[in-house]
């Protein structure tokens, strides 16, 4: 099994996140582990874009520190999971491939921690206090300047997680796409060789059928009446 930590921080946002596609093997399962604080949330999405045969399909589990699973996906293309943690550790993202004696998948996933903390005061209690009258309107503008803040970020946020998932689809439509030619590649190929063969007979047998071998079997047989 593989193991690995994922430990992207993305500071402005007070958030963890990470993206990766790997291959997992026929008959094997890999995992990821992640650490997670209570109260945090388990964002993730995942999609199998490509399989050395048969279908799209992969298993999925999410345990919590103490190896309750969380969530557990049977078979499937693709799908996505939010959690909310209540416990402090490392949780296990595992993909069972285990299924499969030849098939081989490549796994695309996204995931995001974020936390639901309530943010703090965006002004200062004491600025407030000196501006008096004035203070509703300081506040009024430090919050409009807020929530646009938040806002823009979400907005950045969710445009670069769509991208990321455009470009696991078009990776798993172009795989497709490319298998789909070389089958028609492949078996065009195998009707024109088993044309070919065919048409062959049918000239051979054609040919035969205006052949006179009687004629040559008389005259093999006639006696020469030739008088001296």
């Amino acid at each position: 099994m593989r193991y690995l930590f994922l430990t992207t921080i993305f500071s402005v946002v007070f958030a963890y996140e990470k993206d990766m596609t790997f291959t997992v093997q026929a008959g094997k399962m890999d995992c990821f582990y992640q650490k997670v604080l209570p109260n945090e949330v388990i964002d993730i999405e995942y999609q199998v874009i490509d399989a050395s045969h048969g279908e799209l399909d992969i298993s999925f589990q999410l345990a919590d520190p103490v190896g309750r699973v969380i969530v557990a996906d049977y078979k499937k293309p693709e799908n996505s999971h939010q959690h909310t943690a209540a416990l402090n550790g490392d949780y296990r993202f595992c993909f069972d491939n285990s299924f499969s004696t030849f098939s081989q998948k490549t796994v695309f996933f996204d995931l995001l921690i974020d936390t639901e903390e309530v943010e703090d005061k965006d002004y200062d209690e004491d600025k407030e206090l000196e501006l008096g009258n004035a203070a509703e309107t300081y506040m009024m503008r430090v919050r409009d300047i807020s929530e646009s803040v938040n806002r823009v970020r979400d907005n950045v946020s969710a445009a670069k997680r769509l991208q990321e998932l455009h470009s696991a689809h078009e990776a798993r439509d172009r795989n497709l796409a490319e298998d789909m030619c070389d089958r028609v590649m492949t078996w065009s190929l195998a009707h024109m060789v088993v044309m070919m063969i065919v048409g062959i007979i049918q000239v051979l047998f054609v040919k035969s059928l205006f052949q006179d071998h009687r004629v040559t079997g008389f005259k093999r047989f006639v006696p020469n009446f030739s008088s001296d």
